[in-house]
């Protein structure tokens, strides 16, 4: 046998790493893979790195001839798939509308996915219109129930009682009537049923003091914002039964043959006072061990006895223990088994959140209102946001779910009441959309686009609560670079894995121990009650604050999890984590803390904040307390701030972070400058993303905690790169950054090198400042309206609005600026082009070339390669809003508002009237300077 030569074996070794490779980038799209990529490109822009959009299909008024038109436009504006979600629809297009599941519904269904196949686009689908899940295929028996507890008590000599339903109103059905429990004088409970004939309680006993009535009842809820042939009940999420019947419901109107369709899709669980199931009273006594009925003094007590403490804390687990086995994890098995995945949002829903958003395959989280930044120059309106700040924590849920059960895509529907309608701009979505990247998000969803025909004029068919970039937004033409910005960015945020060194257990019957009500919602608009106040939180805020990477962990995962290399991992495809941190905790249980030491004596690292005060629930109480107080005692914690546990160690420690770095468990460098990061890894690479949120322009070096002697700096708003200028430090590289307030660069740090990067072109110390004076003309079109204005002639840069011109005044559309001027080139300087203020964004051409689009703070843009010695042509085209045509067309009394159902309201849900809005700037203001720096 002849030997191989060294070039032979080389390129044998190639083959195979670009085999693998290959099968990596052919696995599903949601499992992790970890691999390197050329250190000179970006990952490969796939449909699921674009975003996708909820499509709202207004009455399911669809037709083959605008779904072509409007996936073509979708696909050429940057979009790589859609959400399709049928809700009501426009007044005077009935005679359009399709039923829901039809024969004619499911013909334009698939010839929907067939259509976005062609376009390499990807199709998912809510599982029913509007939301939560229902409609008419949800008989009553199957309906969302709730429980009614009625308390009579007994006079002196009273002999019988009538329990009669005491309704709300004359239309309220009637409740079952299943148990009649007696309270006597001396604490006994004991069920009635012996001494009832109908509704009444004959020959009460003389010492019987109370008497609790429990009802089965329907909440009466309807599906929200139904599709025709979608109304209906509300489901029962916690009845398998029902559950089965509504998913089979589909599998007869498909005839089990499902279009290639990519996900099913789940709302936020929106049920309002389901709290109760048919076989709840049973499923409630062999998970708890006692008998609930029993109880119900202390289930409906809100003084905060502890007794009551624990049996609410009992059946709040149980509520989630049903939504969890009997909906999501059989939908999830159901979807699997016709080749489909599962989407769903766990918020809002009476259950643990982590455990929920784990069970299915894309979990997803949601946006709603404006954060504040302190942005120079990010316009934020107070009359035009809600009072609700979105926090990044919340986000965390979804994505830590994801990271811990092996899953790649966490979505989020995005953008939810940003702002007030028709007044969102680019600049303003950036700073939302980088803070849903830092928090593990990489599959944007926007909420939402409306399904409009080409003969609904301006402004076509809305949705009441989205962002309703549409075709007929006036921003519409300048969409694809911000959704090239969001691919770039998603490119990098799905390769690898997550690269987070901590897991922080979140105390969930801390939660479910709320003294007040029944179900506990644990829902996004309610933060400031079951979420700020918790250790848990400040305590995963300051790490994150330090420079800590931290995702959130379930006792169900910490119960799962397995020791690999003295680490904690939780799944097979999931990151290994340093440590497990545990806050100030009340309420944790037995078997949690069992699972936990046992992680630790196979090697993990634990710390402890304080001692868990106490094991939740009622049954067994004393016998699991004092096996619990015995088990921690075992540890010796209570006399030790450290202590050695098998192969690994438990520490006690008020100070988590010091505790961390004293075992060696560092944080990023990064945080020390106020900027903020996530980072993957992928190989023996990283990429981190990084944002400047903060009002200061941020130049120096910055400590990477890495091995790697190399960073490649990406630039995701237009897809340069270069080498960074950096050393290493210890144990950290450090490298040189420059950014501005809002800016947003990816780092890779690498062992790689490539002849094919040049340096980085900082642009820290402008060498010279130039201001470009021209006579501007301002031509405007080629659409928009409500008419297109004369053109305008300007000796200084200034918006197109407020000139004295009412039909510039009222127009939305496109409005180009053109000039010239002359320039001293000086080929050792790049240059950029800095605007002081754009309304809403800019293209710009100089020299007839194309030099890109300013549409995000700060405005500037590259232009080394587009300027030449002398004269200089420069034309900008700015897209504005769509709000002075919609105040025109209010303040004109022109109809367009004609919906069934909510119709359209404002951003406080009330009436929507555009009319009384000041003109809102329009084109480019201020100072447009070129600035110049050294190579």
């Amino acid at each position: 046998m002849k030997s191989l030569s060294i070039q032979s074996l080389l390129l044998m070794f190639s083959s195979i790493i670009l085999l693998f490779q290959f099968s990596c980038n052919t696995s599903e799209e949601n499992e992790i893979v970890e691999y390197e990529t050329a250190v000179d490109q970006w990952p490969e822009i796939t449909k699921e790195s674009k975003p996708w959009t909820r499509w709202w299909w207004m009455g399911s008024a669809v037709d083959k001839e605008n779904i072509d038109y409007l996936l073509e436009e979708y696909e050429r504006v940057g979009l790589g798939g859609v959400e399709i979600a049928p809700i009501y629809g426009a007044k005077g297009y009935e005679d359009r509308y399709l039923d829901f599941l039809s024969e004619e519904w499911i013909a334009v269904l698939n010839h929907t996915v067939s259509k976005a196949s062609e376009l390499n686009m990807g199709v998912d689908m809510t599982l029913g219109t509007g939301w939560p899940f229902g409609g008419p295929q949800v008989r009553m028996e199957h309906a969302a129930s709730k429980m009614i507890v009625q308390e009579y008590e007994i006079s002196e000599g009273q002999r019988d009682l009538e329990i009669v339903q005491r309704k709300r109103n004359e239309r309220e059905p009637d409740a079952i009537l299943i148990n009649v429990i007696g309270t006597f004088k001396n604490g006994e409970r004991k069920d009635l049923h012996d001494l009832r004939f109908g509704n009444v309680i004959e020959n009460l006993p003389e010492d019987l003091e109370k008497v609790q009535a429990l009802y089965f009842a329907k909440t009466e809820q309807k599906v929200k914002r139904a599709a025709p042939g979608g109304e209906g009940f509300t489901l029962d999420h916690f009845f398998k039964t029902a559950v089965n019947n509504y998913l089979e419901s589909f599998d007869k109107a498909f005839d089990n043959a499902y279009p290639d369709i990519r996900s099913f899709y789940n709302d936020s669980f929106e049920v309002y006072g389901a709290d109760f199931t048919a076989d709840f009273l049973v499923e409630f006594e062999e998970r708890r061990g006692y008998d609930l009925k029993m109880m119900l003094s202390e289930l409906t007590d809100n003084t905060g006895d502890e007794k009551s403490i624990r049996v609410k804390s009992d059946y709040r687990e149980t509520l989630h223990e049903l939504l969890l086995e009997n909906f999501t994890e059989n939908w999830t098995a159901w979807a699997k088994a016709k080749g489909k995945k599962t989407k769903n949002q766990a918020h809002g829903s009476p259950g643990n959140l982590l455990d929920i958003y784990g069970a299915v395959d894309i979990p997803e989280c949601e946006t709603f209102g404006s954060s504040y930044f302190p942005i120079p120059g990010l316009r934020r309106d107070s009359a035009d946001i809600r009072n609700v700040d979105p926090d990044p924590i919340m986000l965390k849920f979804a994505s830590s779910a994801a990271h811990l059960t092996g899953k790649n895509l966490v979505s989020c529907e995005t953008f939810t009441w940003l702002g007030e309608h028709f007044k969102s701009s680019f600049s303003q979505m950036k700073p939302e959309l980088d803070q849903t990247f830092l928090a593990g998000i990489n599959h944007v969803f926007y909420h939402g686009v409306t399904y409009s025909p080409q003969d609904v004029q301006f402004p076509g068919w809305l949705f009441y609560a989205s962002l309703n970039l549409t075709q007929h937004n006036s921003l519409w033409e300048h969409f694809s670079e911000f959704n090239q910005y969001i691919a770039r960015t998603q490119s990098v945020l799905q390769s690898g894995m997550p690269d987070n060194e901590l897991l922080v257990y979140w105390p969930v019957y801390d939660v479910w121990a709320n003294p007040k009500g029944m179900m506990e919602l644990i829902s996004v608009h309610h933060i400031d009650r079951w979420l700020h106040p918790t250790e848990f939180y400040k305590q995963s805020k300051q790490l994150m604050d330090l420079g800590y990477s931290v995702d959130f962990i379930s006792d169900k995962m910490i119960a799962e999890s397995d020791i690999k290399n003295g680490e904690i991992k939780t799944h097979e495809n999931a990151n290994t984590a340093k440590a497990l941190i545990i806050p100030k905790v009340e309420f944790m249980p037995l078997e949690t803390l069992e699972d936990i030491l046992t992680l630790a004596k196979n090697g993990a690292k634990v710390i402890f904040q304080e001692k868990p005060r106490d094991i939740p629930g009622l049954q067994d109480l004393e016998e699991k307390r004092e096996k619990f107080s015995t088990l921690w005692n075992e540890t010796g914690l209570d006399k030790n701030t450290e202590v050695a546990w098998g192969k690994g160690k438990l520490i006690f420690s008020k100070n988590i972070a010091s505790s961390l770095e004293k075992e060696e468990i560092h944080r990023e460098g990064i945080s020390e400058t106020g900027l903020k990061f996530i980072k993957r890894k992928i190989g023996s690479d990283k990429y981190y993303f990084i944002v400047n949120h903060s009002a200061n322009t941020i130049n120096r070096k910055i400590n990477f905690l890495t091995q790697s002697e190399n960073a490649i700096i990406m630039n995701p708003l237009n897809g340069k790169m270069g080498l960074a200028k950096s050393q290493r430090d210890g144990k950290y590289l450090g490298v040189a950054l420059h950014l501005e307030p809002g800016e947003s660069l990816i780092v890779r740090t690498t062992n790689q090198k490539s002849e094919q990067i040049a340096g980085w072109g900082y642009h820290a110390a402008p060498i010279s400042n130039i201001e470009i004076n021209s006579d501007w003309k301002i031509t405007f079109g080629p659409n928009g309206g409500p008419n297109l204005p004369k053109e305008q002639q300007m000796e200084n840069l200034e918006p197109w609005t407020n000139q004295g011109d009412k039909d510039a005044d009222f127009y939305s559309g496109r409005g180009t600026y053109s000039g010239s001027f002359e320039f001293e080139l000086d080929q050792s300087l790049n240059y950029t082009l800095n605007f002081s203020s754009i309304h809403e964004s800019a293209k710009v051409w100089i020299n007839g070339k194309y030099a890109g689009q300013a549409w995000s703070l700060p405005y500037k843009l590259d232009v080394s390669e587009f300027l030449i010695q002398g004269k200089n042509d420069i034309k900008i085209e700015v897209a504005n809003l769509m709000a002075n045509h919609m105040r025109y067309l209010d303040i004109n009394k022109i109809p367009w508002r004609n919906y069934h159902e909510i119709n359209f309201v404002n951003i406080d849900y009330k009436p929507f009237d555009a009319s009384s809005w000041d003109v809102m700037p329009s084109g480019l203001g201020g100072k447009l300077e070129i600035r110049g720096f050294k190579k």
